[in-house]
Formats: C-alpha cells, sequence, structure tokens
C-alpha cells in the first residue's frame, strides 16, 4: 500500500491511498469467507462453498464491492498510522479507482490536529498565594487549641454569643409535635446559627428560668411554633497561653516550641497549595496567549468526554441529571455553555503544551514511558507487562506518549516562568519546595 499526504486548506489534508491487486486480494478473500456464510448453496454446508463456486453464484463484483466496503477503514487507519496524521473528525472517502479490477485507489480528506505557535510563552508571569505564616494564622491556631481546651462555668447573667446555654426545645404545629425540633437538655452555642436563625435572636440576653415562645420556618418550608425552656447558661472560660497550658494541650513544652509547630505545618500546607496554584495559574496564563480559533471536533470531543464523567460521577451517587440541574439552579442551555467553555479551554491548553514542546525540543523518551507505565500498573494493580499490552492493544500508547510530553512541557514552563506574591513581589522557587513531606503533629491538630 502507498499513501501520499497533501496539506489542504482549513486544517485539513488529503491522503491519497493505492491499495495493489496483491493486498486486495487478501481483502477479496476474507469478503468471500464471510459471503460464504450468508449465501446458501446446494451441497455444500454453509461457510464450506468454496470461492469459485461463490464467484460464480453471485458474481466477482458483489464481493469486490464487499470487500471495498469493509477493508477500507482499515487500509485508511494503516495509512493515517503510516504517515503520522493526527485526525479529529471522520474523513470523507472518495474512490478513484478499482471498483471494478486493479489497484483500489482512493483518497480520504480529513480535519487533523492543528499545530499552532504561542508566541510570549517564555515570558510567563504569574501571581500565587504567598507562602509564609502569617502571625494572625498562628495565633487563630492557638486560639483554637485554647477553645478546645475551655471548661464551661454556669454564669448568673444573660445569655450573650458564645455562651453555652441548656435548653428544652419544642416545635408544634396545630398543638402537633413537629419531628425534629424536640429535644430536652440540649446544649447549644448561642450565634452559631446552626438549629434555627431566630433561636439566636430569642436566646441572646435570655435568663435561666425564661420561656421563649416565637414562630419560625422550618425544615420543611412551613411555619412552627418554638418554645424554648433556658434551664442554664455557661461561658466558656480560655487557659492563659503560658508554658504550663502549651505542655498540657501539646506535646510541646514552651508556647514557644508550639507556635513555630504551627508555623511550620501552616508553611507546609500553603507551600503545596501554592505549588498547585502555580501549577493552574501557569496553564491559564498560556492560554490567554492562544489567540487562534480551536476547531469543533475537538472543543466537541471534549464537551462530550466531560459530560460523560459529569453523568457518571452523578450516576455513582445516584442523582440524574435532572435533579443535579434543580439542585444547582442551572438550565440544561447553561450547563452546555459552561461546558463549551470549559472544553474550549482544555483544548486551547493541549495545543498550546503541544506547541511548546514544539518549540524546546521536548520528547519522552523510552525511560518516561517505562516509568509512566509502572505507575499506572501501581495505580490498577497490575504488572506493567499487562498494561503495556492493554495499552498496546487499544491504540492508547500515543494518547499516553502525548500527555507526558504535556506535562513535561508544562514542567518546563514551570521552571522558567516568573512568579510574584499577590501584593508583586517575587517569589523564589526554592521556597516552595517543602522541607519535609508531614508535618509535625500535635495531640489536638
Amino acid at each position: 500500500m502507498k499513501a501520499v499526504v497533501e496539506p489542504l486548506e482549513g486544517n485539513r489534508v488529503k491522503l491519497s491511498v493505492e491499495v495493489d491487486e496483491q493486498e486486495f486480494e487478501q481483502a477479496l478473500d476474507a469478503a468471500f469467507r464471510k459471503m460464504a456464510h450468508d449465501v446458501r448453496i446446494p451441497g455444500f454446508r454453509p461457510g464450506k462453498a468454496p470461492r469459485r463456486v461463490l464467484e460464480a453464484r453471485i458474481g466477482a463484483d458483489v464481493a469486490r464491492r464487499e470487500a471495498i466496503r469493509d477493508s477500507l477503514p482499515e487500509f485508511y487507519a494503516q495509512a493515517v498510522a503510516e504517515n503520522d496524521v493526527q485526525p479529529i473528525a471522520p474523513p470523507e472517502i472518495d474512490i478513484t479507482a478499482g471498483e471494478e479490477a486493479g489497484p483500489v485507489v482512493f483518497d480520504a480528506v480529513v480535519e487533523v490536529m492543528p499545530e499552532i505557535t504561542v508566541a510570549g510563552y517564555e515570558g510567563l508571569r504569574v501571581t500565587v498565594p504567598g507562602v509564609g505564616a502569617s502571625g494572625e494564622e498562628v495565633t487563630a491556631q492557638v486560639e483554637r487549641l485554647r477553645q478546645q481546651h475551655g471548661e464551661l462555668k454556669a454564669v448568673n447573667r444573660p445569655a450573650k454569643d458564645g455562651d453555652h446555654v441548656t435548653i428544652d426545645l419544642t416545635g408544634y404545629r396545630h398543638d402537633q409535635p413537629v419531628e425534629g425540633l424536640n429535644a430536652e437538655d440540649f446544649m447549644y452555642e448561642v450565634g452559631t446559627g446552626s438549629v434555627l436563625p431566630q433561636l439566636d435572636d430569642e436566646l441572646r440576653g435570655a435568663k435561666v428560668g425564661d420561656i421563649l415562645k416565637f414562630n419560625a420556618t422550618v425544615g420543611d418550608g412551613e411555619d412552627a411554633t418554638i418554645q424554648v425552656l433556658v434551664k442554664d447558661v455557661k461561658e466558656k472560660e480560655l487557659p492563659e497561653v503560658t508554658d504550663e497550658w502549651a505542655g498540657e494541650a501539646s506535646e510541646f513544652d514552651t508556647v514557644a516550641e508550639l507556635e513555630a509547630d504551627i508555623r511550620n505545618r501552616i508553611d507546609l500546607v500553603k507551600k503545596f497549595q501554592t505549588q498547585m496554584a502555580l501549577r493552574n495559574n501557569v496553564v491559564d496564563a498560556l492560554v490567554e496567549l492562544v489567540a487562534v480559533d480551536m476547531p469543533e471536533p475537538l472543543i466537541g470531543g471534549e464537551m462530550e468526554r466531560r459530560l460523560h464523567n459529569l453523568a457518571h460521577r452523578l450516576s455513582s451517587q445516584q442523582v440524574t441529571m435532572a435533579q443535579y440541574l434543580e439542585g444547582t439552579g442551572t438550565t440544561q442551555e447553561e450547563l452546555i455553555e459552561q461546558l463549551r467553555t470549559e472544553a474550549t479551554a482544555a483544548v486551547k491548553a493541549d495545543l498550546a503544551l503541544r506547541a511548546v514542546a514544539v518549540a524546546e525540543g521536548i520528547e519522552v523518551t523510552e525511560e518516561d514511558l517505562d516509568n509512566e507505565i509502572a505507575r499506572m500498573a501501581e495505580r490498577m494493580d497490575e504488572k506493567p507487562d499487562k498494561v503495556r499490552k492493554q495499552l498496546d492493544r487499544a491504540d492508547q500508547m500515543p494518547a499516553v506518549r502525548s500527555e507526558l510530553r504535556n506535562s513535561k512541557a508544562l514542567e518546563w514552563l514551570i521552571e522558567h516562568v516568573e512568579v510574584m506574591d499577590e501584593e508583586g513581589n517575587p517569589i523564589d522557587r526554592a521556597d516552595l519546595t517543602p522541607e519535609s513531606s508531614e508535618p509535625h503533629t500535635q495531640e489536638e491538630s
């Protein structure tokens, strides 16, 4: 088989393919074997009639048409693979010779993966959150630990936000109790709004022995009468921040050691968060540099993939698409528009990363591929050789190579991009590397 690729306008190519008579003869044999099972010929069992008998019975032209129809997709796929063509849409095929005799010749016009250039990727600048723990963040964590070790003590005064009150709560409608709104000796922190918003308003200023009665809209959307008996009011007494308290509340002997550990843990978390933000922001900045329109087949395919993934996730949660739309307050048109926006950005990112890889000469080595297959095998709990065979059979190895190449292009960008904090100050990449993979622990963290 011979194939010639001719570039056309509109991001298309024409594959001119010629299949010689000897190679096409194999397709003819396959067509006759197939037809032998469908044609009843006296004296022969189904599938056992020889080719010459079938040819005399049904005619060589019928078998040839069948062979062309069945074999053309395979010859087209072979020509695509041998010429490194990357189709993104079904081809338009025109048979130009060989329908009656001789070599089979056909043209296949197909839209292919575009190759773009991205001007300005070398000078990308991205903004990420700062990586250092602030004094306010450390103080907030110390305060959280104090709250956990506070003691509740009864007070003889009206309740206020932050107090813990013990109440009997009864909800009823037409003298009938409302399910879920009846509790005795229920301890509630004033100001949290965790039961009913009106409850906090009524409890503020209430004293032990007060009986409160008010109407409120409850969980079923209907109004109910709520009655509350205040039985106890307590405030939380927080421990002083001393070395003695630090020793009791944590594994550290001093407040300074405790605060240093908190700072280290916040730093570590922020570094991981900033690393993720850096990757996402680099991709977003790269996408902004892509000025050309994306091919509709690529956008449509990505939309379909995302919709399939969403439907699969919803199905695993036993949620229908209609329930999802209703729950999120989204119309079908809005969902489609959202998917289109996300898909367009994803396609731009893919093509832009390919462009960076080409411009910087980034390639995927066999070692890279072996390591990726080993990681996939570990995730799948399979042997690498088995995973490789599965990828080969499914013709997925080119996709794996492409994803690896894009990943290496992204790593190149991350290494060369200018990184700034939210105040416009440069960030040293060394500050984004965690010094240890695990933070220190403390009993109450």
